[in-house]
């Protein structure tokens, strides 16, 4: 099935903010794994005058191994940063990042059980591990859950393969060993380590929290415009549209106006109630139609109604309108009749044309509308139906450009009217009333 060309031009557009902002939260991963390995290594050179004091090889070593990783972590950080910052980073780098963080966390950890000779069944108690909490709370930032599910994935069964991983020669002073992993500088690293991890949720939550604040807020300003525009204008304008609307444009347009003939006599002596209820009625089947064929209903004007339509099809959509509410107010007037009611008639002028189209107003209060010759000329029509006795006035611009054959759809050739505010007469056709 084939999709709407505005479906798929709001999808791609969705798709194009989505990369975006997973641009922006790489770059913000990107800053934290740089402040991640600076604090590392501050807290491992506080640590390292512990270290001194002890003979030991595998340990001199290790801090070599574990400075060695985070000086490159932080190269990774910096690298991603500057290519963020001069636009070279694409969105499927993201990839290249999340590997790097998994193979930099699992190669850590191997290595300090190679180093150390201690099996993989005292995994746990090397501090590489430790990183892991702040690898994973790096996917949370990132808000993609694929992402995250691939790190747990890559991260659990690099684990798994370690727990059952056997040193090819048992180190003679494996107990010692184990406990000095145990000691006071290495549960400080975990405690920095677990600091951290929580740190970077803390920047997860607060950015999404954000996030919720404007999804709350643009609908909040969507629920706002709702009230003052058309709902099909307020989904654009709350998502950043309203400067470029009240900027305005001149654009071809189809405009259809439709008026309650006698309402002003049937009105005298009715109760408010009554008056009420009819004109509920008459705009639900305004509405009915306009929605069925694409038309925007711009305003109502007590008993009559202005509807718009843009866009390719919108000259044969205003003419399926046109049409679509003429049945309807025929069936509506005959209904009315049967139930003992006054039957009302209806007149409608369509016509197209150049119009200028755009929101006026402030956020308190707004209002998008079409003005130009277009407009008045359409609105003359509709009065036109009176003199001329019709049902529907549409002029030869409106059939023109809708493809439409007159003669085979059954419009009838009107003489050219000069309308006022016009120097030149206009082509019309019409359709009397049913």
């Amino acid at each position: 099935m084939k999709l709407p060309l505005a479906l798929m031009t709001q999808r791609a557009e969705e798709a194009v903010l989505l990369r975006s902002a997973e641009v922006e939260a790489e770059r913000i991963v990107a800053l934290l794994r740089i402040a991640v390995a600076l604090g590392l290594m501050l807290t491992m050179v506080l640590a390292v005058e512990s270290v001194r004091v002890i003979e030991e090889p595998h340990l001199r070593r290790q801090v070599g191994l574990a400075a060695a990783t985070m000086l490159s972590y932080l190269a990774v950080g910096v690298l991603i940063y500057w290519a963020i910052g001069k636009l070279l980073f694409k969105p499927w780098m993201i990839w290249l990042a999340v590997f790097a963080d998994c193979a930099f966390l699992l190669l850590n950890t191997f290595l300090s059980l190679l180093n150390t000779g201690v099996p993989g069944g005292a995994l746990f108690a090397m501090p590489a591990v430790w990183m892991a909490p702040v690898v994973l709370a790096f996917g949370v930032l990132r808000l993609n859950p694929l992402r995250l599910a691939v790190m747990l994935v890559l991260i659990a069964a690099g684990f798994a393969w370690m727990i059952l991983w056997q040193p090819p020669q048992a180190a003679p002073d494996l107990v010692e060993r184990i406990r000095l992993t145990l000691d006071s500088p290495p549960n400080f690293m975990r405690l920095v380590m677990l600091c951290l991890a929580g740190g970077v949720l803390v920047v997860a939550a607060v950015r999404m929290r954000a996030l919720l604040h404007r999804s709350i807020e643009e609908a909040r300003q969507k629920a706002n415009l709702t009230r003052y525009l058309p709902a099909k204008l307020a989904g654009r304008l709350a998502g950043g549209g309203l400067e470029a609307m009240q900027e305005g444009r001149q654009q071809e347009m189809a405009i259809l106006f439709i008026d309650i003939r006698g309402f002003t006599t049937w009105c005298e002596g009715r109760e408010p109630q009554e008056v009420s209820s009819l004109i509920t009625e008459f705009r639900t089947r305004v509405e009915s139609v306009a929605a069925r064929t694409g038309g925007l209903i711009d305003k109502y004007i007590g008993d009559a109604a202005m509807v718009l339509f843009e866009g390719d099809l919108a000259a044969a959509q205003a003419l399926g309108c046109a049409e679509g509410l003429a049945a309807q107010m025929n069936d509506w007037r005959r209904a009315r009749e049967q139930a003992g009611d006054t039957g009302l008639g209806a007149g409608i002028g369509v016509h197209w044309g150049e119009v200028f189209s755009g929101v006026t107003g402030t956020q308190d209060r707004l209002e998008y509308s079409v003005f130009g010759d277009t407009v008045n000329t359409a609105a003359r029509l509709e009065q036109l139906t009176k003199a001329q006795g019709m049902m529907v006035i549409a002029s030869a611009d409106l059939l023109e450009a809708a493809g439409a054959e007159p003669a085979r759809e059954g419009w009838m050739a009107l003489p050219p009217e000069v309308l006022r505010g016009r120097s030149k007469g206009l082509a019309l056709y019409g359709k009397p009333k049913g």
